[in-house]
C-alpha cells in the first residue's frame, strides 16, 4: 500500500521545481500564497501551490486558487493536497479555494477530497491583440471545481 503520506510547507521555488520535472502540460506558475508537499517518509511525492485567482473577478480578497498540482503517481496524493491546501487556506482565513482541470480530465481525487463542480469555461487563448501572448498551456475547455469554509 505504501508509506503513510504527511504534509510539509515546501518553498516555491522548490515546488517550481518539482512541477517542471513532474507536469505533464504546465510549467510553473509565477508566483504564490503558499505551496505544500506531500511526503512519504523522506520523498516528495507531490505538491500543490497555491495562489490568487487567475481570474480577475474571482480575486476577492477571500478566495485562492489551486494554481498547479503536481505528484509522481503516489497513491492517493492527489486527493491528499486538495484537502491540505483547502484546510490550510481556511485556516489562513480564506473562505473559498478553486482550481480548473482539463475538460478531459475526471475529477475523481477534487470529488474524493470534497470539492465540488461549479462549471465549465470555454478553453481560449490569452493573447489578444492589446497584449499579444504566446500560450503555453492547453487552450481546451476546463471545469471550475471549489470548495468553502
Amino acid at each position: 500500500m505504501g508509506e503513510r503520506l504527511r504534509v510539509a510547507p515546501i518553498a516555491f521555488a522548490d515546488a517550481a521545481a518539482f512541477v517542471i520535472e513532474h507536469h505533464r502540460h504546465h510549467t510553473r506558475p509565477t508566483g504564490h500564497k503558499f505551496s505544500l508537499a506531500a511526503m512519504a517518509g523522506d520523498d516528495v511525492v507531490g505538491v500543490v501551490i497555491v495562489g490568487r485567482p487567475v481570474a480577475r473577478r474571482l480575486d476577492d480578497g477571500r478566495t485562492l486558487e489551486v494554481t498547479r498540482l503536481c505528484t509522481t503517481g503516489h497513491r492517493n496524493a492527489c486527493s491528499f493536497l486538495y484537502g491540505a491546501a483547502a484546510r490550510a487556506a481556511f485556516a489562513l482565513g480564506y473562505s473559498r479555494i478553486g482550481t480548473y482541470i482539463l475538460k478531459r480530465e475526471p475529477g475523481t481525487s477534487l470529488a474524493a477530497a470534497g470539492w465540488k463542480l461549479i462549471g465549465e469555461t470555454p478553453g481560449k487563448s490569452w493573447s489578444v491583440p492589446s497584449r499579444a501572448r504566446q500560450d503555453k498551456h492547453p487552450i481546451e475547455p476546463k471545469l471550475r471545481w471549489e470548495i468553502a469554509a
